[in-house]
């Protein structure tokens, strides 16, 4: 009476067992009557342009840059004598100074006013035109232990007005060289970098992303000559 009794609680378990296993192949259906998740739409210019503008000032490029600053002057006798001019250097009238010189400089994108008309879409394409980059220094420093100088005997030694000028006149030198160094267009590949993902994250696929700048720039009117905390 017993195996009866167990061997009717087996049956009935393994028929439940079925009955589920069939729901759950029925809830799950075909693959073609499977649910197909809608792809997610790019968003419209307003919400691009809000999105890229809260980037502000976007720092992306940081060069160092070490200067010897170096300056030379002699104490000439000039004058003329029989209708003849002379120019004679006086002895013991050199004076020679070289200033080491570390600085600091950035390149950023300023997307305060990004607006639609950086934005150009064309179907599932979008272009991006960037704003030109900017260029500024940072820091400047002389390192006070490392300045050689001579001076003559009849010379007096470089005063703190003059080295503050020949650090200014340093400053400008690096600034100057800005054009060679390449950092407009580290800045622009940087930005680059960085918005892509973030054009991505908000549903453009990367493939479809392009980034533009204007092209023949006067790199020199980019360049912020004052000195910035950053």
């Amino acid at each position: 009476m017993q195996s009866n009794t167990i061997r009717k609680m087996k049956k009935n378990f393994y028929l439940w067992i079925f009955i589920g296993l069939m729901g759950a192949l029925y809830s799950c259906g075909s693959k073609d009557d499977a649910v197909v998740e809608e792809p997610q739409e790019a968003p419209q210019r307003p919400t691009l342009v809000t999105q890229v503008r809260k980037c502000a000032k976007l720092y992306t490029t940081e060069f160092k840059v070490h200067k010897i600053v170096t300056h030379d002057d002699v104490l000439r006798l000039k004058g003329s004598m029989l209708a003849r001019d002379f120019d004679i250097p006086l002895p013991l009238g050199e004076r020679k100074i070289a200033i080491p010189m570390d600085a600091t400089l950035k390149a950023y994108i300023d997307f305060s006013e990004f607006s639609e008309k950086n934005v150009e879409r064309n179907g599932d394409r979008i272009t991006i035109l960037l704003p030109d980059p900017k260029v500024v220094m940072t820091s400047s420093k002389i390192n006070q232990k490392e300045i050689r100088e001579f001076v003559g005997l009849t010379r007096s030694h470089f005063t703190d007005k003059e080295l503050t000028i020949y650090e200014q006149q340093g400053r400008q030198a690096i600034l100057n060289s800005v054009p060679q160094m390449g950092i407009v267009e580290a800045a622009q590949g940087d930005a680059a970098r960085v918005l892509v993902p973030m054009l991505t994250e908000m549903g453009y696929k990367e493939e479809n992303i392009t980034i533009a700048f204007r092209k023949n720039l006067d790199i020199m009117k980019l360049i912020n000559s004052n000195l910035e905390k950053k």
